[in-house]
């Protein structure tokens, strides 16, 4: 090791989704939503001025946190945005997690916490899901620095209920508790409505999946006025301008059109439905899911050697080699003639 590598900070990263080059696929492994974001958004992308792109964009992002609070009928100053969901949560954890007591999130969950737990040096404990993937309340009745929980999770696509957010948060009144809801839109209750009575929750959201803009990378909190600002200092320590306009104009355009947003939204809620109903006449196992996913196991055909064959077949899943859901892969609920080629690859490979 060269001495100036003795003083370098050295992390395990995050592995995203695998994004493959050749567009004759059928990409069912990030959870993209498989429709295209609303009109409005081409329309303003076609009509944008280049010559504004000489100048800086809204420091404070107000054309999107403005539409926002006015969508979720909460004020602007209750509103933050950051660089997709992943920018909101890691300057949540900078801003909120500095007790020098553990953090608490489950143990099968979204991969990136315990990178950022790490990356910034806050210790953390991991809460096991239960056999059905299900979170413990009584877990996250104890001392700590603070409580993320997804819900829906990921990888299961699993609710948890708004009674028990609302028990955790009786439960930790003097730390942070995030909310993850990167997934919330496909038919789960968001913790939105428990914002009055609770000045410690925080509400992360997303563009990238229900709204159909992952490539825009657009992410935004929702919390009370003095969370926003303790988040916007930090924002400010480090870039004041992490949104850039495009991104802002875009994103605007996709709240506007609440119409169209629901349609696909309803789309992606009822090809999954549909195809659960196939995988499990096939035999696949899996808890109910409340996301633009299904996480599922067969009992007779291991998930790696399944995930191996539909990558042959240029279907791509999401498979996790990791202890209690090596068993399992991820499926992204993509078009309607893209899940009848999945169903009919299995019915071919499992028959």
């Amino acid at each position: 090791m060269a001495a100036w590598e003795e003083n370098v900070r050295k992390v395990v990263p995050y592995t995203p989704g695998e994004q493959p080059k050749s567009r004759n696929i059928i990409k069912l492994n990030t959870n993209e939503n498989p429709y295209p974001p609303a009109p409005g958004v081409e329309r303003a992308l076609r009509e944008m001025d280049v010559q504004e792109f000489r100048k800086y964009p809204d420091a404070e992002t107000r054309p999107l946190v403005d539409v926002l609070a006015e969508y979720y009928q909460v004020k602007p100053e209750q509103v933050f945005v950051g660089v997709g969901s992943d920018d909101v949560l890691a300057m949540s954890f900078l801003t909120f997690f500095n007790s020098g007591k553990p953090i608490l999130f489950p143990d099968i969950t979204y991969s990136f916490y315990d990178v950022w737990a790490d990356l910034l040096k806050i210790p953390y404990a991991c809460q096991p899901l239960d056999d059905e993937f299900h979170i413990r309340v009584e877990d996250y009745k104890k001392d700590c620095g603070g409580i993320v929980i997804p819900n829906p999770n990921a990888p299961t696509g699993v609710e948890m209920g708004l009674s028990q957010i609302e028990e955790i948060l009786k439960s930790n009144l003097d730390v942070i508790v995030i909310i993850d809801e990167a997934y919330v839109d496909f038919g789960a209750d968001s913790a939105l409505s428990l914002l009055p009575k609770y000045e410690n929750l925080l509400v992360v959201q997303t563009f990238s999946k229900s709204r159909s803009l992952a490539g825009m990378r657009i992410g935004y909190a929702i919390g009370c006025p003095k969370m926003i600002k303790y988040l916007n200092d930090v924002k400010y320590s480090f870039n004041s301008y992490t949104m850039n306009m495009t991104a802002l104009t875009l994103g605007v355009e996709a709240v506007k059109d609440d119409a169209y947003f629901k349609e696909t939204l309803q789309k992606v809620m009822n090809t999954r439905e549909r195809v659960k109903g196939e995988l499990k006449a096939l035999g696949f196992v899996f808890q109910d899911s409340k996301s633009n996913f299904i996480f599922a196991s067969h009992p007779n055909y291991p998930a790696k050697e399944l995930f191996e064959a539909l990558k042959q077949a240029g279907i791509y899943v999401r498979y996790f080699n990791k202890p209690r859901i090596d068993n399992y892969l991820r499926i992204s609920i993509g078009t309607d003639a893209e899940m009848d080629e999945l169903i009919a690859f299995f019915e071919k490979y499992i028959k």
